[in-house]
Order: C-alpha cells, then sequence, then structure tokens
C-alpha cells in the first residue's frame, strides 16, 4: 500500500511539474507582453511617438498638457475596466493572497486579461507604479486558470497559482530565485517537494525567456565601490533602523491614503481619475517620480543626483504612490518602493558625507542596502528582499551589510506596525495571514505520542444498562471491545446506543459496531484526523497486529498543540542555580498516583529527594480515574500533602485528568516540572506499568520519570 501511494505521488508530481512548465512558458509571454505594452502605451501618450521597444524615461519629460490630458484618459480606462473586474483595483498581491487563503486559489479568468492590459493603461500615462503586482496577478491567474480546468486539488491549484505568479515576476525582473521566494513567503506559506519542483521548473523556463527577450546582465548597474568591512557595520545598522522607519512611513501613507478614499464621497468610478490629477499636478514639476522609474533608480545607484534632487524625488515618490493607488487605480508597488528605498539611502549618505567628509561610506553602496531594507520591511519579506536586491544588482560586495540593514529594518516595522503593505487590506476583511512557515505538528507527531495509553475496556458480555449508565456520568463517549487476548472486537458509542432502543439487559455485543476503524501507533496525528473525518469517527481504537494499545480521540489531536507551546517557555537554564538564589528555582517534582500514594517506597523516594534538594517542591497529581470517586481522589491528595509535611518538604496539589499522561501535560503547562514520580500499584496490578505510561511522560514531556511501586494504602 505505501508503495502504491508514492507511485501515485511520483504521478501526481510528474503532473504538476508539466503543468507548472506550461505555465511557466505562458507568464513568461506574457510579462514581455505586459513590458512592451507599457513602453507602447508610454511612447505613444506621453512622447508622441509609436514604438515598441524599452520602456522610455520620464526623467526629462517637458512639463505640458499631455501629461495631465493622458493621466485622466488613462484612470477614465482603468475605472471602466475596473466596473467589468474589480480586482484589478489597487496592487494585487493582497487579492492573490486572499485567493489562496479564501477562495481555494480560484483566479476568475477575466482577470490575466484585466489587470495586465489596466496596469499597462496606468503605468503607461504616467501612474508612479511598477509592473511585478499586476503580472504576479496575471501569472497567478494563469496557473490558477490551469488548476481550474484540469482535474486537481485545491492544494495542486494553490501550487500552480504560487507557480504563475513566481514565474511572472521571474520574466519580468530575471530575479528566478527571489521570485521562489516571494511566492513561498506570500502565497504558498509552505514548503515541500511537492511545491518547490513545480516553482522551480516555472521560474527556471520564464527566467530563460527574459534572458532569451531582455538580456543577461542586471536589472540596475551599481558602480565599483568599496565595503569597509567589520568597521563600517554600525553605520549600515544604523541605515537599518532608519530603513524601517521609512518602511513605516510609507505603509501609513497608503493605509491613509485608502482610508482616505473609502471615506470620501467621490463616486468609486471617479476615484482614480483623482488619483491620477495628484501623480500628473507632482510629475509636472518632478517628473522623475513617474512610471515605474528604473532609469531613476540607475541614476541614485551612480550617485548622478544631488542631494536636494535625492530628497525632492523621495517625498513626491511617497506622496503620488500613496494618492494614486489608494485611489484605486492598478498598478504595483515594489518598483516604487525600490525607488524610494535607494533615494532615502543615497540621501542620508549624501547628508552623512557633507557633515563627515572622511567616513569611508559609498553613496552606492547605501542606496542598495536601503533599497533592499525598506523593501524588505514593509513587505515583511526580508529574506525574498536581499535575494531579490542581489539578483537585480549582481553586487555582491554589500551582501553582509544589505543583510544585517534589511533584518533591522524588518524588526523595527514589525515593532512599529502590525501590518504590512500587503496585508493590512486583508486584514480589514478579517482574513489573517500568517507570517511563519513552521513545521506542521501534526505531520511529525505520531498518534502513540498523545494517544491514552489508558484504555476503558468492555466486555462482549456487558450489558446495554451499564454502558449507558458509564456514558451518562461522564466517562467517555466510547468504549472498544477486547477479547480475552486483548484483540478489539468492536466499539459501542453514544451514538449507537441513542439510535438502538434495545431492553437494558441486551449484551453490547448485539448493537455494537464490529467494523472497527482503527490507526497504527505509528501514524501520524494528520493521518488520524484524515480517518476521522473521512469515517464522520471521534474516537480511533490504536492496535498493533489487532491487539489494542491506546485510544485516540480529538481532544487528543488538539492537546498535541500544548507540545508547540512547551517550546515557547522560557526553562531554568543551567546557570540559574547560581544566579537566583530563591526559592523559586528549587527542583520542582510531579507527584502522580491514586491508590498507592503514601505508600513506604514513594515515601522513600521523596525523602531521598528532600536529602538531594532541602528546598524540593513536591506537586502531587491525583488523576480520577473512570467513574472514580471524587471525595475519595481529595482525601488521597489531602494525605499525601500531609506526608509531605512532615518530611519537611513544600507540597501542593491537583486532581487531575483521568488519564496520567494528560494529567501530567496539564500540570507541566501551568508551571515547569524538573522530574515526574508515577507511583502506582505492583506491576500484575497496575494499568499504568502495563500500558507503558513512563516511556510516554518521557516522550511527550522529555522529563524523566521515575516508577515506584507500593501497595494499595486504602487511604
Amino acid at each position: 500500500m505505501a508503495a502504491d501511494r508514492s507511485s501515485g505521488a511520483n504521478q501526481r508530481m510528474l503532473f504538476l511539474v508539466a503543468c507548472a512548465a506550461a505555465v511557466g512558458g505562458v507568464a513568461g509571454g506574457a510579462a514581455y507582453l505586459l513590458v512592451r505594452t507599457i513602453s507602447f502605451i508610454t511612447r505613444l501618450a506621453l512622447v508622441g511617438e509609436v514604438g515598441w521597444g524599452e520602456i522610455p524615461s520620464l526623467s526629462h519629460l517637458e512639463a505640458s498638457p499631455r501629461l495631465p490630458v493622458a493621466a485622466a484618459v488613462g484612470a477614465v480606462i482603468v475605472a471602466t475596466i475596473a466596473v467589468w473586474a474589480p480586482i484589478i483595483r489597487g496592487h494585487g498581491i493582497p487579492e492573490a493572497m486572499e485567493a489562496v487563503l479564501r477562495r481555494q486559489s480560484r483566479i476568475s479568468p477575466r482577470a490575466a486579461l484585466a489587470k495586465p492590459f489596466s496596469a499597462a493603461v496606468a503605468i503607461g500615462t504616467g501612474a508612479p507604479f511598477g509592473a511585478e503586482g499586476p503580472i504576479i496577478v496575471t501569472g497567478g491567474a494563469i496557473g490558477s486558470l490551469v488548476g481550474q480546468v484540469l482535474r486537481v486539488t485545491p492544494s495542486e491549484r494553490k501550487i500552480l497559482l504560487a507557480s504563475g505568479a513566481a514565474a511572472g515576476m521571474a520574466a519580468t525582473f530575471g530575479a528566478p530565485l527571489a521570485s521562489i521566494l516571494l511566492a513561498i513567503e506570500l502565497l504558498l506559506f509552505e514548503l515541500s517537494m511537492r511545491s518547490l519542483v513545480p516553482l522551480v521548473v516555472a521560474t527556471s523556463i520564464s527566467g530563460a525567456i527574459h534572458s532569451a527577450v531582455f538580456g543577461t546582465g542586471p536589472l540596475f548597474a551599481v558602480p565599483q565601490h568599496d565595503y569597509a568591512g567589520l568597521s563600517a557595520l554600525p553605520l549600515y545598522a544604523g541605515l537599518g533602523v532608519a530603513s524601517g522607519m521609512l518602511a513605516v512611513v510609507i505603509a501609513q501613507a497608503l493605509f491613509r491614503s485608502e482610508a482616505m478614499f473609502r471615506s470620501s464621497k467621490v463616486p468609486v468610478f471617479w476615484q482614480p481619475l483623482v488619483g491620477s490629477m495628484a501623480f500628473a499636478v507632482v510629475g509636472l514639476v518632478v517628473p522623475r517620480s513617474l512610471g515605474v522609474g528604473y532609469d531613476v533608480i540607475d541614476d541614485v545607484l551612480a550617485g548622478r543626483l544631488t542631494l536636494a534632487m535625492l530628497a525632492t524625488v523621495l517625498v513626491a515618490k511617497v506622496v503620488i504612490w500613496a494618492i494614486a493607488l489608494g485611489s484605486g487605480t492598478s498598478g504595483g508597488t515594489l518598483a516604487p518602493v525600490l525607488l524610494m528605498g535607494a533615494s532615502f539611502g543615497g540621501l542620508l549618505a549624501a547628508v552623512a558625507l557633507e557633515l563627515f567628509p572622511t567616513l569611508q561610506i559609498s553613496e552606492g553602496a547605501f542606496a542598495v542596502v536601503a533599497m533592499a531594507a525598506v523593501f524588505g520591511a514593509a513587505t515583511r519579506a526580508p529574506l525574498t528582499s536581499i535575494v531579490f536586491v542581489f539578483e537585480l544588482t549582481r553586487d555582491f560586495e554589500v551582501m553582509m551589510p544589505l543583510m544585517l540593514a534589511t533584518v533591522l529594518a524588518a524588526l523595527v516595522f514589525g515593532a512599529l506596525s502590525s501590518e504590512s503593505i500587503y496585508t493590512e487590506k486583508l486584514s480589514r476583511r478579517g482574513i489573517r495571514v500568517g507570517g511563519e512557515l513552521v513545521t506542521d505538528s501534526l505531520r511529525t507527531t505520531a498518534v502513540a505520542d498523545v494517544m491514552n495509553r489508558v484504555v476503558d475496556t468492555i466486555e462482549p458480555s456487558d450489558t446495554i444498562g451499564a454502558v449507558s449508565d458509564r456514558i451518562a456520568r461522564g466517562d467517555h463517549g466510547a468504549f472498544p471491545i477486547v477479547d480475552d487476548e486483548g484483540h478489539c472486537t468492536g466499539i459501542i458509542t453514544r451514538t449507537d446506543l441513542i439510535a438502538q432502543q434495545v431492553p437494558r439487559d441486551t449484551p453490547v455485543s448485539e448493537i455494537a459496531s464490529s467494523d472497527v476503524v482503527t490507526i497504527s501507533p505509528e501514524a501520524s496525528l494528520l493521518d488520524a484526523m484524515a480517518r476521522m473525518t473521512q469515517e464522520g469517527v471521534s474516537h480511533l481504537p490504536v492496535v498493533v497486529d489487532g491487539v489494542l494499545v491506546g485510544m485516540c480521540t480529538q481532544s487528543d489531536i488538539v492537546r498535541s498543540r500544548s507540545g508547540e507551546l512547551a517550546l515557547e517557555r522560557l526553562e531554568r537554564g543551567w546557570l540559574a542555580p547560581v544566579l537566583q538564589r530563591r526559592d523559586r528555582t528549587a527542583t520542582r517534582c510531579l507527584v502522580v498516583g491514586n491508590e498507592s500514594l503514601g505508600g513506604v517506597a514513594l515515601m522513600a523516594e521523596l525523602g531521598r529527594r528532600v536529602e538531594l534538594d532541602a528546598a524540593v517542591h513536591f506537586h502531587v497529581v491525583v488523576p480520577l480515574p473512570a467513574g472514580g470517586n471524587l471525595t475519595e481522589a481529595r482525601d488521597r491528595l489531602e494525605m499525601q500533602l500531609a506526608l509531605i509535611e512532615k518530611i519537611g518538604a513544600a507540597g501542593s496539589g491537583e486532581i487531575g485528568d483521568a488519564d496520567p499522561l494528560a494529567a501530567i501535560e496539564s500540570a507541566i503547562a501551568r508551571e515547569p516540572a524538573d522530574a515526574v514520580i508515577l507511583s502506582t500499584l505492583p506491576p500484575r496490578l497496575s494499568r499504568w506499568h502495563r500500558a507503558n505510561v513512563p516511556e510516554g511522560v518521557l516522550s511527550r514531556t522529555h522529563i524523566p520519570c521515575t516508577l515506584v511501586y507500593d501497595a494499595d494504602t486504602g487511604a
């Protein structure tokens, strides 16, 4: 069966790879068409010529009525397209993320046409945007469309969507590695071979298309500069902190602009026109703030702009980008944010050199570092930003300060802003976006690690009345039926008793389900949850060769998450006894027992612990068994605490869950323990011994467990 499953997985992988290859090729072609369409519209609308080559520079665009007229016409065209395809509003990445998180990665086919064309119109008529958001939505829509036409799972459709988005970005910027990382951090929210291989295939093909049609060189040329080494790192650390603050300003500018337009009385259709007039007016004075701005980034990195021009470009770009994007027109954020970061870095370097001419810093290096730091912070994708800027510049010399500044900027941004420029819109819609890639504990945790090893069972001859009484007391919702050899032959649940109206003296074997859904202890919790969902059950007997060894319930699966919470709890550390001399650093032992509490062997063990550490604290846990007497359990607890006090130790206690492992985990979750002492009856009588509870304690809590045998004290 395992071999069949592996063969099926390999076939699906090959199928996904073939689909991703096709998606990569189409997305690469779409990226080429988008860039060329932007160039064509820009030349026609703003330069007054017809051409299909590289996007023309707007840095020296003459002030004339052509710009506001073109911007107004472009805004009306975009608004008209938005009536047909509302997804084009904004930069598009939040919409792609929403499709993954809420719509099973389904994007409307019209988005594949409307988004690139509307973005080309907006950017071509002067809007201060980049092409990455539109091409990510376009590529994602292509992948999603393939996943809707073909017979795939929603998870596979998500992979195709992410492959298309990454392929479009790789074809546009020639940055395949960063495109993969961006897809993982913003769209996939996972990393596995099933998702990575199609991503790599799609971006490889689209990256090759970029090299074929746009060339193989870096997008931005960085002049030769010297990185001063370790002595300069504090300067770049300061640059990182400042870049994080700028990222907050950029994000807040966008959020407030969007809020202003949401509350505005201007009809939604005409709002892009308002935004277009804003960038047109500013563009007449500062033409370098218009369009994608790749040539301006080159000028900044080369140090060709004066200090005053750097400040002007920075302020103008932030203002018109926030207003235009907030108005609901179509465009991307990446290129504008890169320009803002580069201008900011160049500005700080220029100011620093004016004040301190002897500083060993390079304006180009500061601009490159700030470019990555601001983008990584504003998007909360620092790893993507680091790799992306490196691929755009091929500048390895500045990688060390770039990495330091980017993570510091991300820390500052995270401390001052709860949402990134990509997640704020989703947060307003009630969509929570996880920010971490973590291992799924359900995949890595075995059933044996969480199952209840002490199982209350019934025999085939037990009556319906007796079982009904036990369920009515709330002991359990299901009881496995076992024969004399311990084999699980059936199971009876609360639902079975309700559905079957039979006399109370009827043997349970007559109505119990003999077709038992079981699972092995080696199976993962994900397998257990899937089996529960498919079969509509909440209890899974755990068997080895048919012999019952435990019970796994939905509550056990939920409780497995407590292990993840335990990883975030502070531990005492080796230096705690040296640095702290108070009682709170004393050894804390859990004493777990029931009938055998107060026994000779247990008290001898406790006395030995007191001799080793006079400040030891004993916390007694009395698991209350199914159908047990709560008053008797409390009496045993009080008796044990009194004996602990007699030997001069401190003690506390509680009545715990019937499952000793669950009771121990619950106690440890409230306050960590250094050791567990398990008091139980002699081996021939002890259910805890037969269930090997000490091994379960060690595997689930990683705390040493001492097993002490005592006779029933009768307390």
